[in-house]
């Protein structure tokens, strides 16, 4: 029996950087494949939004931030994930830098799956990344972060792959 098709989901990220051009990671747990890695914040869009309405709703939501200046689409993925319930989605994201000064994170507002998988969340500096053995969505985030940084945004969105 052959799986059914992934499902098509967008979704919007955030390079969400602070004043030291630290980044802001989630940890991801897959308490199904026991697999876990770091990404950074957003989620899928809700119906009706664009990828910016859905970046900013998910700031709030995700670390209760409000008021955020979005920056460029720097970059754009697509992968294929599955759901703690079996389902598989074919996501294609857009992740848009955005700055912030330091703030305290609030994870209030995470949704009852998001309460389970996110083990927890952390500021990470290119150094840190490019050192670390831990797994990364983009898994090249270490270079891209440092590129970004030191390039500015791209003139389109550049293509990370996973």
């Amino acid at each position: 029996m052959t799986e059914p098709e992934p499902i098509p989901r967008a979704a919007a990220r955030i390079v969400l950087l602070d004043p030291d051009d630290r980044i802001l990671l989630f940890k991801l747990v897959d308490r199904v494949g026991t697999r876990w890695w770091w990404f950074t914040p957003g989620g899928g869009l809700a119906p009706g939004e664009t990828h910016e309405m859905a970046a900013l709703r998910e700031l709030a939501e995700e670390v209760g931030l409000e008021d955020v200046v979005l920056g460029p689409c720097v970059w754009i993925r697509e992968h294929v994930f599955p759901m703690p319930d079996g389902t598989r989605y074919r996501q294609s994201e857009r992740f848009f830098l955005a700055r912030v000064k330091p703030f305290e994170v609030s994870t209030a507002g995470h949704l009852d799956y998001e309460v389970e998988a996110l083990a927890e969340h952390r500021w990470w500096s290119v150094e840190e990344i490019e050192a670390s053995t831990e797994t990364f969505g983009p898994r090249r985030l270490g270079a891209l972060l440092r590129k970004l940084l030191k390039e500015g945004p791209p003139p389109a969105p550049i293509d990370v792959g996973l």
